[in-house]
């Protein structure tokens, strides 16, 4: 078996990838990468996966990795994922995100292949609910709040359209928030573990700054995640969509507040008002009842551990920063 992932050098693109490799070790494991991807996160694997460079909104780039891989398989994670720069950068964050999806599912269908493809959605579509509409199910109304809500709502319309008018086996995931080593640092619960990190090592000194501390959340650690998304394209329908997202609601200042308890030193915070989204959205409890049955996943790893391997993956990164410093 050959599988594809778009996005393989990012969080969970890497992850996944570890993951295949680890468990499952007969398959092939490629990767679309740009001239300008960093590959610090698969340093350690890139013996064992085939790069491709290509673009999403090249769609003969892509159409050239397709011809040459076939694969049995496509993940297609890659995106901007971050909603903040999403308002200052709405084009740039459609274009990656609808535009890259369509090109994708085009170029599948222009090579005459019949792959499982996850097209990876995101919570977010939903946008701003009421307290009537948790736990969010997937017939919950579309009600995007931010331009990346919005690219989300049109790349899981196109999946289901390539779908049903062309037989693509799109099957779409809209996952809550998950995070863990590897996290970007300017997602909200990994900024926080840096800072606490920087702050333990005399980097910066206090206070955390943060954002809206009120929103609620479920985590899911990322290595949970990418088994999900394994098991959804063993075991789902193609043309269905699927919630996935964790059981235990955290407020995002919980979430601070569990990091700040595991810190070395007394850890302070403050409130910046440009960590502050012009709309935000602050309640995303999911309902995963049609997931968990479809392929008996269940997260595995507690939010607390998550939050702890992922303050450690920013220590282990400041202090070969410090050693690399002349």
């Amino acid at each position: 078996m050959k599988i594809l992932i778009t996005g393989i050098t990012g969080m969970v693109g890497s992850h996944l990838a570890d993951y295949v490799l680890k468990s499952h070790p007969g398959v092939e494991v490629h990767g679309i990468v740009r001239w300008r991807s960093p590959l610090d996160n698969i340093r350690g694997i890139l013996p064992n996966v085939t790069l491709h460079h290509a673009d999403l909104l090249e769609l003969t780039s892509l159409v050239g990795v397709f011809k040459s891989v076939r694969p049995d398989r496509v993940f297609h994670l890659a995106a901007q994922s971050f909603v903040p720069d999403s308002f200052i950068l709405p084009s740039q964050t459609a274009a990656t995100n609808y535009i890259g999806t369509i090109n994708l599912l085009e170029a599948v269908k222009l090579c005459g292949l019949d792959p499982k493809i996850h097209v990876c959605s995101s919570s977010e579509v939903y946008g701003q609910v009421s307290t009537e509409d948790i736990p969010i199910k997937e017939q919950t109304p579309f009600r995007p709040a931010s331009p990346y809500a919005v690219s989300k709502v049109a790349a899981d319309l196109i999946a289901y359209q390539y779908h049903a008018s062309f037989g693509l086996k799109t099957i779409r995931t809209r996952m809550f928030t998950h995070t863990g080593p590897r996290r970007g640092d300017v997602f909200a619960e990994s900024s926080f573990a840096k800072q606490i990190a920087e702050i333990e090592s005399g980097v910066k000194p206090n206070p955390v700054l943060v954002g809206n501390l009120d929103s609620v959340r479920t985590v899911v650690d990322v290595r949970d995640a990418v088994r999900a998304y394994w098991l959804l394209l063993e075991r789902c329908t193609p043309g269905e969509v699927y919630n996935i997202g964790g059981d235990q609601p955290m407020t995002v200042g919980e979430i601070l507040e569990t990091l700040k308890r595991m810190a070395t030193c007394t850890i302070s915070h403050r409130v910046d008002p440009s960590l502050m989204r012009p709309s935000d959205v602050t309640l995303q409890i999911p309902d995963s009842g049609a997931f968990r049955k479809a392929t008996g996943w269940e997260p595995e790893i507690p939010p607390e551990q998550t939050l702890g391997d992922l303050l450690n993956y920013h220590r282990a990164r400041i202090r070969a920063t410090q050693v690399s410093s002349p």
